[in-house]
């Protein structure tokens, strides 16, 4: 069986999509399935924002087949690690949350680098290509630790 991942943050445009991209380029395909979403219903079935896509293809990973999805409360059943990307994200997904066991199962990602601080990966949407490749290596750092609890 495989541990299933998801990814989240507002739009599943930039910042989750790379978190995808990074994290399954890191993992064994057959032992994990990584994955994207935003708790807005803003971009769904898009693309990822072409900033994203040249900052991972600048790191040697392709995105470009991953289209944005919306997260709802029947993702709890199927991942096993949900990682928002900010606190706004993580509040969101938590008001969907159905029990204890649910909420146990979301972590905000940079959490994993520096438990119990709280701090967002900043949205790079509205800043230049180096907002975007910042967010990549804070995502990067990100993964390698979530790569070796795995």
């Amino acid at each position: 069986m495989k541990v299933k991942i998801l990814m989240v943050c507002l739009g599943n445009i930039c910042r989750s999509p790379l978190a995808e991209g990074i994290l399954a380029s890191k993992l064994d395909p057959d032992k994990f399935q990584v994955a994207s979403s935003g708790t807005s219903n803003y971009h769904i079935g898009e693309k990822p924002d072409r900033r994203s896509i040249e900052t991972a293809k600048k790191h040697g990973i392709d995105i470009t087949n991953q289209r944005a999805a919306q997260f709802k409360a029947s993702d709890f059943d199927i991942y096993d690690f949900i990682y928002p990307m900010d606190t706004s994200n993580y509040q969101n997904i938590i008001k969907l949350s159905r029990n204890e066991g649910d909420r146990k199962k979301v972590k905000l990602i940079l959490n994993e680098l520096q438990p119990n601080q709280n701090l967002d990966v900043p949205d790079p949407y509205y800043g230049g290509d180096q907002g975007f490749e910042n967010v990549y290596q804070m995502l990067d750092k990100a993964c390698n630790h979530i790569v070796t609890k795995l």
